[in-house]
């Protein structure tokens, strides 16, 4: 089982949703590790750890996002996982 890191960006009407509540849901469901939270300039980072293919379901998620959510783009970075991390969080 591969392990990977995503480093996602969220972009559009992505805060005051829930998107954060609702990718910490998602990505505690699949067993995936990491964090969620709110950027200065109205986007959504994750940072997330796992199984590639569990890290691939969080991914799917975050293109659609919660109901209220208006997803218009999503950057995305795959890098070298670091093990730092024991849970998913969302950071304030």
């Amino acid at each position: 089982m591969e392990q990977v890191r995503l480093h996602a960006v969220v972009h559009g009407r992505v805060q005051g949703v829930n998107f954060r509540y609702y990718t910490a849901l998602e990505a505690r469901r699949l067993g995936v590790v990491g964090y969620v939270r709110n950027r200065w300039d109205g986007t959504v980072e994750v940072v997330a750890e796992g199984e590639r293919s569990l890290v691939e379901q969080l991914l799917a998620f975050l293109h659609r996002g919660p109901r209220w959510a208006r997803v218009e783009r999503v950057d995305v970075q795959w890098q070298a996982p670091t093990g730092e991390f024991r849970r998913f969080e969302v950071r304030y």
